[in-house]
């Protein structure tokens, strides 16, 4: 059988990466179960400016991260991840999604993740916030997450 990809959501992957997060044990934890199952963790550009955004932006667990040390956790994420296109491709599921789903606002971001899940293939997505892609699983996708939050 085939190794699986699953896309990582900023949501795991900020709270995976941050000691003083109040989900740090629950979604490390879930993201070596990943890696123990032979999952194949993709993650995005997207994902990329969102996680230096939110350790940059406000405290997380009480700490705000600086611009080296943000880059420097982004560094890990990427040698242990498959960077996804984001092409034409993608940009045209994007809006087939935000038009079919009547998206507004900033659930735009979420529906690019999936968008870029489809773009690439990728039917699995790692999140801790499923409530904001449960609309999605129509399209083909499968939600996973740690328990929780």
């Amino acid at each position: 059988m085939a190794a699986e990809s699953v896309f990582l959501d900023t949501s795991l992957v900020v709270a995976a990466s941050v000691q003083s997060h109040p989900a740090y044990l629950a979604s490390l934890s879930f993201f070596a179960q990943l890696v123990e199952s032979r999952a194949i963790p993709c993650i995005s550009p997207q994902v990329c400016r969102e996680f230096i955004v939110s350790l940059t932006r406000a405290p997380i667990g009480g700490q705000v991260h600086t611009t080296a040390e943000a880059l420097t956790a982004l560094d890990e994420w990427l040698a242990a991840a498959t960077l996804l296109f984001d092409d034409q491709v993608v940009q045209r599921h994007w809006e087939r999604l935000v038009e079919k789903y009547g998206v507004r606002g900033k659930q735009v971001h979420d529906t690019y993740v999936v968008a870029t899940m489809l773009g690439n293939g990728v039917g699995v997505l790692a999140t801790r916030n499923r409530a904001d892609f449960d609309r999605y699983v129509p399209e083909g996708i499968r939600i996973v997450g740690p328990t929780t939050h």
